[in-house]
């Protein structure tokens, strides 16, 4: 097997190569749609390549001589993404897009918009299988053009949003070699106020930003991880809380399912073969110059995506062996069964220190108790002294 390793590398290369990179906005820890709650480790930087497409053959007749035509309309995307671990709870990860499919004409995008995401993570206690974080997101309109069909709506200003990260793990000192699951809540503010989306004077009404277009994004991912292969699922969409004007090319919700499997022939490089598949309905709202010719749809049906991730630093992962792995692994068990057991002396203290006063707070109930008894007991002799002072008085004559 170890034989066969370089020679798939190699192969996985070209491919990854030949198809020339496609977009994929998580270049960090989780899987291709969803980020994981758990950052980077610290000084770590990695690189991944990513292509995705779709195609499909569109039938038309032409204007001149009414014949029947047929075309095959491709949208490919691609994109390399740079991630560094900046700290305990720090990653940050830079996402330009390498080339866009526009099918606005004879040209596309070489590059495209750029994605800049800073994720603040991995929160909750080191034995607990939770992990809490946050990812502030932002687009920039690197791209000469924008509205673009089949893709995610931009109309080419500067974006922002935040995405809430929740993870799930197994075992909670290696969460990826593990069973893991990873749910995503964000928002995109489009800050698109002003902008024209089409040239068509026919369409000005209907091309002008008058109210911020903003989004809901949301997914959840399940990954089953084995030595070799990584096993996963993926349900992710959109809500649009304020829809973008007519005339954008993608102004509906849309919903995703994702089936992918990744190869880890070495501990600092993976590659990643996963089919997307829209469960949405084929809902068309768009008019003007942008809406989908007619057989096609608005959003992909399928789209195929095909990635490689490398790790550039630190340098020393190449000379790892599995036994100095196995040695890590073994002292972050023992750090964490040391925490553990200090935790736990910690809870005991506290508990018996609880216990000590709920001992003292039950003495002084006793003791009031007894107090009140004997007040109780004086105010009654009291009061018989009284009526036998006053019983001569109140005794009838014979």
């Amino acid at each position: 097997m170890k034989a066969i390793r370089p020679i798939l590398v190699a192969t996985l290369l070209f491919l990854i190569v030949g198809n020339s990179g496609a977009v994929v906005t998580n270049g960090g820890k989780g899987s291709p749609h969803t980020r994981a709650a758990w950052v980077t480790e610290t000084g770590r930087l990695s690189v991944l390549t990513h292509t995705r497409f779709w195609g499909k053959v569109y039938e038309t007749k032409s204007r001149t001589d009414n014949m029947a035509r047929a075309f095959t309309v491709w949208d490919v995307q691609g994109l390399v993404a740079l991630n560094y671990g900046l700290g305990k709870h720090f990653d940050l990860t830079l996402s330009p897009v390498v080339y866009q499919d526009l099918n606005q004409g004879t040209f596309d995008s070489y590059p495209w918009d750029t994605f800049l995401a800073l994720k603040i993570g991995s929160f909750g206690s080191k034995a607990s299988s939770l992990k809490y974080g946050l990812e502030l997101n932002a687009r920039f309109p690197t791209g000469d053009a924008h509205n673009v069909r089949w893709e995610d709506y931009t109309a080419g200003k500067t974006e922002f949003g935040f995405t809430g990260l929740v993870s799930y793990a197994y075992d909670p000192l290696y969460p990826e070699d593990s069973f893991n699951m990873h749910v995503n809540v964000g928002y995109i503010h489009h800050n698109d106020v002003g902008q024209m989306l089409t040239d068509d004077k026919a369409f000005a009404a209907e091309s002008q930003v008058l109210s911020p277009s903003q989004e809901g994004i949301y997914s959840l991912a399940l990954t089953i991880p084995t030595e070799s292969f990584d096993y996963g699922l993926e349900w992710w969409g959109n809500v649009w809380l304020q829809r973008p004007p007519l005339a954008a090319a993608s102004r509906e919700n849309y919903l995703y399912l994702d089936a992918n499997v990744t190869y880890k022939p070495y501990r600092w490089f993976s590659f990643f073969v996963s089919g997307d598949y829209r469960l949405s309905a084929d809902k068309d709202e768009t008019i003007g110059p942008r809406r989908a010719p007619a057989g096609l749809p608005n959003y992909s049906t399928w789209r195929m995506n095909v990635g490689a991730k490398f790790v550039l630093l630190p340098t020393s992962i190449f000379h790892l062996k599995e036994r100095d792995i196995l040695m890590q692994k073994a002292q972050s068990r023992r750090e964490l069964f040391e925490q553990i057991i200090k935790e736990r002396r910690e809870t005991e203290s506290a508990e018996e220190e609880l216990d000590r006063i709920k001992n003292e707070r039950r003495k002084a109930e006793r003791e009031l108790e007894r107090l009140r008894k004997i007040l109780e007991g004086q105010q009654q002799t009291d009061e018989n002294k009284k009526l036998e002072k006053m019983r001569p008085a109140l005794t009838p004559p014979k």
